[in-house]
């Protein structure tokens, strides 16, 4: 027996990755994704398969996977297929389904109001299984299996500052949107000499990792995309950590105990396709895991703030349940 697990890189192959170990194993297992610092170090070790990007509203890319997915399904005879989105799940669920595979489609987290564009189609596809990860919109075709967040829990923290202060900014992977709106404030109130040091009394070391957002001319050294794993060291070294409202970067600072300052994109800016990382940020909020702030909002209070709470990890994680 072989699961497929089909995924867009970023938070839904983080989400994913996470949720593997929380539904039944199956003796074989192949991911399929797009190769970029993440995957490859995520998925060091594993059997996997990579394919072209499949971006936003990707008709092209769709079809693209479908060849791939007929030659996955010759070689493999896969038995199941789960996928946590986006655009990447339509090239292979529905041709999977039509073909007998068991098939499971699990919504983003982050759709904590309703589906995606990607959870409309899918869930009129027959025989693929739609889940949320929301309790609030859960119903009908979209069964509650469980949340990737409940695997977490706030608690107080008394973190001892080092001689030098370690930041991270971080703004994910996407290859499509920038996030100036944030980086730009940050850049002066984390610059050498500025208000965060000043409050402090002590030099700030930032790591920056911004993605395609252009800071050419900004006085900071950026670091685009950091593998996986480097990213983990990072964030858990970090005394503070300031992110875009991704659930990949969310689950990141989580897994890492961190209790982050983040911040929603917005599509009126062109910064993301929907408003739905406003959504996440406010869930997060208000399970305590997270401070909820717009790029130009955040204080030198806030950054501090963030100092007296931790983030662990609940000591019985619930299995999520897939329908049979």
């Amino acid at each position: 027996m072989t699961t497929v697990l089909v995924a867009t890189t970023g938070g839904h192959l983080t989400q994913l990755h996470g949720l593997a170990d929380r539904i039944p194993p199956d003796p074989d297992s192949v991911w399929v994704t797009h190769a970029n610092e993440q995957s490859t170090s995520m998925l060091a070790g594993r059997d996997v398969e990579y394919v072209p990007y499949v971006g936003q509203k990707d008709v092209r890319g769709v079809l693209r996977c479908l060849r791939h997915a007929h030659r996955l399904f010759r070689e493999r005879r896969p038995t199941r297929a789960v996928s946590t989105g986006s655009g990447i799940a339509l090239g292979y669920l529905p041709y999977f389904a039509a073909r007998g595979v068991e098939c499971h489609y699990i919504e983003s987290a982050a759709r904590v109001g309703g589906p995606s564009l990607t959870g409309r189609i899918l869930r009129w596809v027959p025989r693929v299984r739609t889940y949320t990860q929301s309790k609030a919109w859960s119903g009908g075709p979209w069964r509650y299996g469980g949340n990737g967040f409940d695997a977490y829990e706030p608690v107080p923290a008394r973190r001892e500052l080092r001689d030098r202060v370690k930041v991270v900014v971080t703004v994910g992977t996407a290859a499509e949107f920038p996030f100036r709106r944030l980086v730009l404030p940050l850049s002066k109130l984390l610059a050498p000499g500025g208000p965060l040091e000043e409050a402090l009394g002590r030099p700030v070391d930032v790591l920056w990792q911004t993605g395609c957002t252009p800071v050419d001319d900004l006085p900071l050294t950026p670091t685009p995309f950091l593998p996986a794993a480097d990213l983990t060291a990072a964030l858990a070294e970090a005394d503070i950590v300031v992110s875009h409202a991704g659930t990949g970067s969310a689950l990141a600072n989580l897994a890492a105990g961190r209790y982050a300052v983040m911040v929603s994109r917005q599509a009126e800016f062109g910064e993301a396709a929907d408003d739905h990382q406003r959504e996440l940020a406010e869930e997060l909020a208000a399970r305590g895991l997270a401070l909820h702030r717009a790029p130009d909002d955040i204080t030198v209070d806030d950054l501090v703030a963030t100092l007296s709470t931790a983030v662990r990890r609940v000591s019985e994680v619930p299995a999520f349940e897939l329908g049979s």
